[in-house]
């Protein structure tokens, strides 16, 4: 009792130092991104004065990252669980290509001014979204039953979503949707903001409440920090996996959609690089490549870098070239910050 009431503390002390280290480190390392959001818009601010740091210019920035803020999401929700899709953009076009041509087949001609063009929108939406979920569906099974990785299967149809939207159009884009299209979601403002900020923002808030707070989000962690250990203690990682791959092919149909309501008319070229935006975004938002760990939060903070970053460097005429410059640095910020989490991690256990 003597020895241990006189010992010195230096043990209790370095651990003590060691634990308020390691929080610090945490606390740093997980808001950087968050801080690095605010340098952007405080730099810019400077640098282009009213013109950047403007409530119309930060209302087109929102508007800008609504489409990549829902395909960020399912890809949050699928990096969390283990798994990526390469495929979303081409899932888009091909979600987007047949939801157009179906609001064209059902609004009626344009010679009589679309009478059936509320419907048409209507089932336009379902079909793009539905269209979009079997793609996801395809792929979750091609993933769990084939058994091959996910980057490889989701390659495969990445070619064969684009391809097959490209034989429906013959490389042509679908254009002379309806106008009601446009006008009721495209640009229609609620409270100050065009409609699909808000969509986006209530897809956000409800995934990241799902992932949270209920037992579909604690299994999505789960299984991507061990699916094995996963699946001894009880949950069906496979059927898990495909609900996932599932609900980012529908999120897909409803940006395709969205992205329509947007331009007046499909994109079948303008979508080629959407998996790795959305992919960096999750990834800089503090997502780890090894799965279990990631916020929706997260994601949408790493959507918004590189909007803020595109709408800046047009304003203060750098060429936005260097915007791709800029998000692959930070990328790989993003990396070497999480295999430090990740070694602090190890050593604490």
């Amino acid at each position: 009792m003597t020895d241990a009431l006189t010992a010195p503390p230096t043990a209790a002390t370095d651990g003590e130092t060691r634990g308020r280290a390691g929080r610090v480190a945490t606390a740093v390392t997980g808001n950087w991104v968050f801080l690095a959001l605010v340098a952007l818009i405080a730099f810019f601010s400077v640098k282009a004065g009213g013109t950047f740091f403007d409530v119309g210019n930060f209302r087109n920035i929102l508007f800008n990252a609504s489409t990549t803020t829902l395909l960020a999401v399912g890809t949050a929700y699928l990096i969390i669980g283990g798994q990526l899709d390469l495929s979303i953009g081409s899932v888009l076009v091909f979600s987007e290509v047949v939801g157009a041509k179906t609001i064209l087949a059902v609004s009626g001609p344009a010679a009589r001014s679309f009478p059936n063009a509320t419907l048409g929108i209507v089932i336009g939406f379902a079909v793009s979204i539905s269209i979009g979920a079997a793609w996801g569906l395809l792929n979750g099974l091609l993933v769990t039953r084939v058994k091959i990785p996910s980057f490889i299967i989701t390659l495969g149809t990445l070619g064969m979503a684009l391809g097959l939207a490209q034989v429906i159009t013959k490389g042509t884009d679908v254009t002379g949707i309806p106008p009601k299209m446009i006008t009721t979601i495209g640009v229609r403002r609620l409270l100050g903001l065009p409609l699909p900020i808000w969509i986006a923002a209530v897809v956000a808030v409800v995934a990241g409440l799902v992932l949270a707070k209920t037992r579909f989000g604690r299994y999505t962690y789960a299984i991507g920090s061990n699916a094995e250990a996963a699946r001894r203690s009880g949950i069906k990682v496979s059927r898990h996996v495909v609900i996932l791959f599932v609900i980012m092919g529908a999120l897909a149909g409803l940006a395709a959609m969205l992205d329509v309501a947007r331009y007046t008319t499909t994109e079948v070229s303008g979508h080629s690089a959407d998996n790795l935006v959305a992919i960096a975004a999750v990834i800089i938002g503090g997502a780890s490549l090894f799965g279990g760990r990631g916020t929706i939060f997260g994601a949408a903070v790493g959507v918004l870098i590189p909007a803020v970053l595109n709408n800046g460097l047009v304003i203060i005429n750098v060429q936005p070239f260097w915007q791709t410059v800029a998000i692959g640095a930070i990328l790989i910020i993003a990396v070497a910050v999480d295999n430090i989490k990740r070694s602090q991690r190890m050593r604490a256990s």
